[in-house]
Protein backbone atom coordinates (compact mmCIF):
# COMPACT_ATOMS: atom_id res chain seq x y z
CA UNK A 1 0.00 0.00 0.00
CA UNK A 2 1.51 3.04 -0.84
CA UNK A 3 0.81 6.68 1.02
CA UNK A 4 1.19 9.61 -0.65
CA UNK A 5 0.45 13.10 1.44
CA UNK A 6 -0.30 16.32 -0.13
CA UNK A 7 -0.70 19.60 1.92
CA UNK A 8 -1.59 23.34 0.90
CA UNK A 9 0.72 26.37 1.75
CA UNK A 10 -0.75 26.53 5.47
CA UNK A 11 1.19 23.28 6.61
CA UNK A 12 4.51 23.20 7.52
CA UNK A 13 6.68 20.59 8.54
CA UNK A 14 6.46 18.45 5.66
CA UNK A 15 9.25 15.59 6.18
CA UNK A 16 7.64 14.48 9.95
CA UNK A 17 4.09 15.43 9.07
CA UNK A 18 4.89 12.56 6.38
CA UNK A 19 6.53 10.33 8.80
CA UNK A 20 2.94 10.80 10.95
CA UNK A 21 0.76 10.05 8.19
CA UNK A 22 2.21 7.27 6.70
CA UNK A 23 2.67 5.73 10.54
CA UNK A 24 -0.74 6.38 11.27
CA UNK A 25 -2.54 5.34 8.04
CA UNK A 26 -0.44 1.83 8.02
CA UNK A 27 -1.01 1.43 11.46
CA UNK A 28 -4.56 1.72 11.20
CA UNK A 29 -5.27 0.28 7.54
CA UNK A 30 -2.59 -2.71 7.89
CA UNK A 31 -5.06 -5.57 7.51
CA UNK A 32 -6.51 -4.00 4.39
CA UNK A 33 -2.72 -3.23 2.86
CA UNK A 34 -3.40 -6.59 0.29
CA UNK A 35 -6.90 -4.75 -1.01
CA UNK A 36 -5.38 -1.42 -1.84
CA UNK A 37 -3.20 -0.43 -4.15
CA UNK A 38 -2.95 3.28 -2.71
CA UNK A 39 -4.21 5.77 0.20
CA UNK A 40 -4.10 9.41 -0.71
CA UNK A 41 -3.75 12.21 2.13
CA UNK A 42 -4.72 15.68 1.75
CA UNK A 43 -4.10 18.07 4.64
CA UNK A 44 -5.28 21.78 4.80
CA UNK A 45 -5.56 24.34 7.53
CA UNK A 46 -9.11 25.98 6.02
CA UNK A 47 -8.40 29.48 8.28
CA UNK A 48 -4.76 29.65 7.20
CA UNK A 49 -3.34 32.09 9.70
CA UNK A 50 -6.14 32.57 11.73
CA UNK A 51 -6.41 30.24 14.46
CA UNK A 52 -10.27 28.57 14.84
CA UNK A 53 -11.86 25.40 16.58
CA UNK A 54 -11.80 22.29 13.87
CA UNK A 55 -10.25 24.31 11.42
CA UNK A 56 -7.93 21.85 10.41
CA UNK A 57 -8.91 19.27 7.64
CA UNK A 58 -7.53 15.59 6.68
CA UNK A 59 -9.34 14.24 3.31
CA UNK A 60 -8.21 10.44 2.77
CA UNK A 61 -9.09 8.50 -0.58
CA UNK A 62 -8.57 4.87 -0.05
CA UNK A 63 -7.77 2.94 -3.73
CA UNK A 64 -9.20 -0.68 -3.66
CA UNK A 65 -7.64 -2.53 -6.44
CA UNK A 66 -10.54 -3.18 -9.09
CA UNK A 67 -13.24 -0.59 -7.35
CA UNK A 68 -14.36 2.99 -6.89
CA UNK A 69 -12.13 4.98 -4.79
CA UNK A 70 -13.52 5.60 -1.01
CA UNK A 71 -13.14 9.20 0.91
CA UNK A 72 -13.55 10.27 3.86
CA UNK A 73 -12.93 13.96 6.16
CA UNK A 74 -12.35 14.83 9.29
CA UNK A 75 -12.34 18.14 10.72
CA UNK A 76 -10.28 18.90 14.36
CA UNK A 77 -8.57 21.32 16.16
CA UNK A 78 -4.89 19.35 15.19
CA UNK A 79 -3.90 17.68 12.35
CA UNK A 80 -3.12 15.16 14.60
CA UNK A 81 -6.22 14.78 15.90
CA UNK A 82 -7.72 15.09 11.98
CA UNK A 83 -5.62 12.68 10.93
CA UNK A 84 -6.47 9.84 13.42
CA UNK A 85 -9.64 10.59 12.81
CA UNK A 86 -9.93 10.33 8.86
CA UNK A 87 -8.37 7.12 9.54
CA UNK A 88 -10.64 5.73 11.69
CA UNK A 89 -13.31 6.40 9.76
CA UNK A 90 -12.07 5.15 6.20
CA UNK A 91 -11.18 1.58 8.53
CA UNK A 92 -14.71 1.83 9.19
CA UNK A 93 -15.71 2.58 5.37
CA UNK A 94 -13.48 -0.31 4.13
CA UNK A 95 -14.74 -2.30 6.95
CA UNK A 96 -18.65 -1.79 5.69
CA UNK A 97 -17.77 -1.99 1.85
CA UNK A 98 -15.50 -4.32 2.02
CA UNK A 99 -17.82 -6.70 3.89
CA UNK A 100 -20.52 -5.97 1.19
CA UNK A 101 -18.41 -7.96 -1.28
CA UNK A 102 -19.28 -11.10 0.32
CA UNK A 103 -21.89 -13.30 -1.08
CA UNK A 104 -24.99 -14.07 1.95
CA UNK A 105 -22.96 -17.34 2.32
CA UNK A 106 -20.55 -15.88 3.16
CA UNK A 107 -18.09 -16.68 0.62
CA UNK A 108 -15.76 -14.23 -1.34
CA UNK A 109 -17.05 -12.43 -3.76
CA UNK A 110 -13.42 -10.33 -4.86
CA UNK A 111 -10.02 -11.71 -5.64
CA UNK A 112 -7.38 -11.34 -2.67
CA UNK A 113 -8.21 -13.25 -0.02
Amino acid sequence: MQVQVHTDNHISGREALVDRVETEVEGTLSRFAGRLTRVEVFLSDENGPKHGSDDKRCLMEARIAGHQPLTVTHHAATLDEAIAGAALKLEHNLDHTLGKLHDPKGRLSYSGE
